[in-house]
């Protein structure tokens, strides 16, 4: 396709000039090819599926978590002279309900916007197999990956409505995707061969630092005295509904006007906390990682975490949130080795081999068409058999659709699943074992990061707290293998080579996560090798 997306932005959107990462994605997409693009928050991922759609024609079918923004997003497009459709489809029969209906049944060029939870009623997947868009996008792709921290299991029905439409390009967004994360999205949402646009990570106002105690006292002491005198407004990150409260009544007895958010209030309760601090009455939110999603506050001058989370891929979407608005913003994580134990805990913790046998065993005698209905068939929470049926999802022995089927027998199914969760074990440890690297390395810390989820930087960056001190890590003795090459080690496997510090070297292997090497030990013993061309 001869497109000029450069003209189409200007014409339709009012561009004067395009983002790095925008036109390739579109270019991809309007050629007919999947395509996750992996952009920072900011970086104008929305205006790829509008263009990408733009350019198609048709109908585009967005799939997102946050319906109402993508509504208000859209809304310059069907204000403008050449405007286009841009309707909500949903289970009930209102207006836009019925537009939306028109649009899929007709063809009729324009947007049709559906949250994941709408894959769960048969009259909406019927609807979508009898249409033929020209393309699925799917927001907040991070969601369908168990390794972000949000996951949606109706997510999982997208790849059998994908298949049911026709198979139409399958756009994929997200502001935040280490590569686990990004190879779950691509095989959850069955995209072929799809053009991988990453980039934009880097986050130059942010300043960033870690603060390190050997005590609980003083390091709760530090992060109450730094929230004090901090300006503007902020969010803590803490780990605990209990923390939440504590410290936003200690804020709150300092004279500081700060709320708790987390998930064991009522959604009234967390909607006047989210509405308070958008419109400035509320100066810092005490939150757990409940907070975050289509928060979109530009002037947030500081986000600060009262312990490591889980992952970096979590705290860099955590402190995404900081200094949208361009400005200088603050960035500190209030770190304590201890404080891992909790993450190393989950992190071992999981699918057992009987939740697998009893979901698979449901899904095989009675083909149940919801979560529900597979819990109250296997006789288990709703959470378990959300895992459990992400582990037969990705060892592709459960087919999801109208209903839930196995597509083998029950004890190759949990042999296989099995093997997936053994793997998702060993890749959630070192995923653990990365923050605490981070939290403790001595050298750029913003180089550190943006080479986490694959982008090149050479440091010093001069805004974090290590080039500030004039700490460096320890010199690079020697780079046998490019950063981003891929190798294999005679245990691991195949892997990606991430970074280099000092005498070891970080590589992300595909099936047990990363791992810090000792380079020359590699390299004397031959264990590490440059993975042959396929």
């Amino acid at each position: 396709m001869d497109l000029d997306v450069a003209v189409l932005a200007q014409e339709r959107l009012g561009f004067s000039a395009l983002r790095p990462g925008q036109e390739a994605a579109v270019r991809a997409v309007a050629g007919g090819r999947d395509t996750l693009a992996v952009l920072a928050t900011g970086t104008g991922k929305t205006a790829i599926y509008q263009l990408a759609g733009l350019a198609l024609g048709g109908v585009t079918v967005v799939v997102s978590p946050l319906v109402a923004l993508q509504r208000d997003q859209l809304r310059a497009l069907s204000a403008h002279p050449a405007g286009v459709e841009v309707a909500e489809l949903n289970a009930s029969d209102h207006a836009g309900g019925r537009m939306a209906r028109e649009m899929l049944t007709h063809n009729r060029p324009g947007f049709v916007l559906l949250s994941p939870e709408q894959l769960t009623h048969p009259d909406v997947l019927e609807l979508l197999a009898a249409s033929r868009p020209r393309l699925v996008a799917v927001d907040e792709a991070h969601l369908v990956s168990e390794w972000g921290e949000d996951f949606r299991p109706d997510y999982l029905r997208l790849a059998a409505a994908i298949r049911a439409m026709g198979r139409p390009p399958v756009l994929a967004l997200t502001a935040t995707a280490a590569p686990p994360v990004r190879k779950q999205i691509v095989h959850r949402l069955e995209m072929h061969d799809p053009e991988v646009v990453v980039g934009g990570f880097d986050r130059p106002n942010l300043n960033l630092a870690v603060f390190a105690f050997a005590d609980d006292d003083t390091k709760q002491r530090r992060l109450l005295s730094h929230v004090r005198s901090s300006r503007g407004p902020g969010i803590v990150y803490v780990g605990t509904h209990r923390h939440a409260e504590e410290l936003a009544s200690d804020l709150h007895t300092a004279g500081v006007s700060a709320s708790a958010y987390h998930a064991g209030l009522s959604a009234k309760e967390r909607r006047a906390v989210q509405d308070s601090f958008l419109g400035g009455g509320c100066r810092v939110v005490v939150a757990t990682i409940a907070f975050g999603m289509g928060i979109d506050k530009p002037d947030i001058r500081w986000v600060s975490h009262a312990e490591a989370p889980s992952s970096v891929d979590a705290y860099y979407q955590e402190i995404g949130r900081a200094g949208r608005d361009g400005d200088a913003a603050d960035v500190e994580l209030f770190f304590r080795h201890a404080d891992l134990g909790l993450n190393r805990f989950f992190a071992s913790g999981g699918v057992t081999d009987e939740d697998l046998v009893a979901v698979a065993t449901a899904v095989d005698a009675q083909h149940p068409a919801s979560i529900a209905d597979l819990a109250k068939a296997a006789g288990l929470s709703a959470a378990r058999v959300e895992r459990a049926l992400g582990r037969l999802t990705d060892a592709r022995v459960v087919a999801v659709g109208h209903q839930f089927r196995l597509t083998t027998g029950v004890d190759e199914a949990v042999t296989a699943a099995a093997a997936v969760e053994h793997d998702r074990r060993e890749v959630a440890r070192s995923r653990v074992e990365m923050m605490a690297a981070y939290a403790e390395y001595g050298g750029c810390r913003r180089e550190w990061l943006l080479s986490y989820f694959g982008e090149q930087y050479d440091g010093p960056c001069g805004n974090c707290d290590n080039d500030l001190a004039g700490r460096t890590a320890a010199p690079v003795e020697e780079e046998p293998f490019p950063i981003g090459s891929r190798v294999t080690h005679r245990t691991f496997g195949p892997g990606l080579v991430e970074h280099y510090d000092g005498t070891t070297m970080t590589v992300l292997f595909d099936r047990v996560g990363y791992k810090e090497l000792r380079t020359a030990f590699m390299i004397h013993n031959q264990l590490l090798q440059p993975e042959a061309s396929a």
